[in-house]
């Protein structure tokens, strides 16, 4: 037999919409076959381990058969494997130290890695065929797809807050029958169950940031930009604008810039700790703890804390970072949402143009709609995903490094070009324009003439696509007219950085 429900569990009340979608979750189980795969959708914050933790304790009483939950982090299965043990399942966590797990263990609930997992399988030190149900948390990722091959004749249970697979080539649709979705966030707010959200967005240019082999802005490219002295500041201004004060978390795309955003708050005076993957676990709960406890602390981190972070009383989320992933989105908003008796709001804050990219947060998602045609759905996302205008061009890292304390590089050509015709302005005002800018890059990121002169040399391949974008929206157009207005504009930037230098230095000082 095996090991019997704790009869003293914790006793944690369910909210109506948990304990319907458990019931519905075990309908689907009692009308389908062995094999059968749900995907169940909630949203950050609602609740998920606490509902397939009772899912859990009812089939086991139902089926007496053994259920296994699937993690991708180590964290989680220890957080998770703690509530299931308060929903009265006992449970074994199947780790490094686990060596064999014999066939007929009295365990009716284990909880397991999913690499870790495919390791003992492999080694044929664990059993699968007495298990009749598995359940995914956290299922958009990929690394559960081949494992659940072990699994034949287990129901599956699949649940994340965003159905939509980290890689597009694998849809979740080929591995579930079915989905199944819980109230959208919007929901949740009304009912009081997630804190409403106030979202801060500041028009960031992106087009220095470029996208790695798994879709998402490169740590490298993302480094150089929010590293950079004007991203800093940015920040640092945005947030004493808004959430000064505030218990805050900092979200960032590389340890680098953490390390930067911790240094350059410290410095202001502020209580701030850096967190990221490399931290030990003794340094990792520590750290958590001065959070936890300290009034108005700000946390900034890498990846860590997007999942298996709990932490109520967080007032500001700051996402100090750009990415084409909405789940993970969802999962660093997601962070800042949970309820307290005097915390019934929190604030977003966007430097990253995520919000232009996925909308709020809470607006409501047609889940159905992109469980079932995901293709559709990605095309969407990535239409102007950079939140650029069409007539900007990439920036090169070695260019964005060389102006750091230059918030804009960019220059949109054809909106100047509609703009000075609407106020009956020359077209030349348009190239007056960009020499300004250019001159104003040089001289704010240079300590003496000389280096905004030399500056200036770095822009030969900005300057001639901006010519030849300008040229596209006047009469003349030949190569000759091209070359001559493409030298002319070289001489007069240099001009005018020796002309207003010592200006412009004494109006920022003062």
């Amino acid at each position: 037999m095996l090991q019997e429900i704790a009869i003293e569990k914790e006793i944690k009340k369910l909210y109506p919409y948990q304990q319907r979608d458990i019931n519905r979750i075990l309908d689907s189980i009692t009308k389908h076959s062995p094999g059968y795969r749900l995907l169940y959708q909630l949203p950050t914050g609602g609740g998920k381990t606490v509902v397939f933790s009772e899912i859990t304790r009812q089939f086991i009483e139902r089926y007496n058969t053994k259920v296994i939950v699937l993690t991708h982090r180590s964290e989680l299965s220890k957080q998770t494997s703690n509530t299931l043990k308060k929903a009265g399942v006992p449970n074994k966590i199947i780790d490094s130290d686990l060596k064999r797990l014999a066939a007929k263990n009295q365990y009716a609930c284990y909880v397991a890695m999913v690499e870790t997992l495919k390791n003992r399988i492999k080694e044929n030190k664990i059993s699968t065929s007495d298990i009749g149900l598995v359940i995914i948390d956290e299922a958009h990722h990929n690394s559960f797809r081949k494992l659940l091959e072990n699994f034949k004749n287990a129901f599956v249970i699949g649940v994340t807050a965003t159905p939509f697979s980290s890689d597009i080539s694998l849809p979740m649709y080929k591995n579930y029958d079915e989905l199944l979705v819980s109230d959208n966030i919007i929901s949740l707010i009304d009912q009081g169950f997630l804190a409403k959200p106030k979202t801060i967005t500041k028009k960031v240019e992106l087009n220095s940031l470029q996208t790695g082999i798994h879709g998402d802005y490169t740590v490298s490219s993302s480094n150089a930009l929010y590293s950079s002295p004007a991203m800093l500041e940015l920040l640092k201004e945005t947030y004493e604008a808004n959430s000064k004060g505030k218990k805050t978390l900092i979200f960032n795309n590389g340890i680098d810039t953490s390390k930067k955003v911790k240094d350059f708050f410290e410095e202001s005076g502020y209580s701030v700790k850096h967190l990221d993957n490399k931290n030990s676990s003794v340094e990792r709960k520590e750290i958590l703890q001065w959070f936890k406890k300290t009034k108005g602390a700000i946390l900034t981190s890498v990846s860590i804390l997007t999942t298996g972070f709990d932490e109520p009383s967080v007032q500001t989320v700051i996402l100090n970072r750009a990415t084409t992933s909405l789940t993970l989105y969802h999962q660093m908003i997601g962070r800042g949402s949970r309820k307290l008796p005097n915390k019934k709001t929190f604030s977003i804050i966007d430097l990253g143009n995520n919000t232009e990219r996925f909308g709020e947060w809470e607006n409501p998602i047609d889940w159905k709609y992109v469980f079932e045609k995901p293709e559709e759905f990605a095309q969407q996302l990535n239409y102007g995903s950079n939140g650029e205008s069409s007539q900007t061009h990439a920036i090169s890292l070695d260019l964005r490094n060389k102006f750091p304390n230059t918030l804009e590089l960019s220059f949109d050509i054809e909106a100047k070009f509609k703009e000075v015709l609407e106020n009956d302005e020359k077209p030349k005002t348009v190239i007056q324009q960009s020499i300004r800018q250019h001159a104003f890059m040089c001289i704010e990121n240079a300590e003496t003439i000389s280096e905004a002169l030399n500056l200036a040399e770095n822009l030969d391949s900005e300057i001639d696509w901006r010519v030849k974008e300008y040229v596209k929206f006047i009469e003349k157009s030949t190569k000759s007219y091209r070359d001559w207005l493409t030298e002319d504009y070289k001489s007069r930037l240099n001009i005018l950085i020796q002309k207003t230098f010592s200006k412009v230095k004494t109006v920022a000082i003062a």
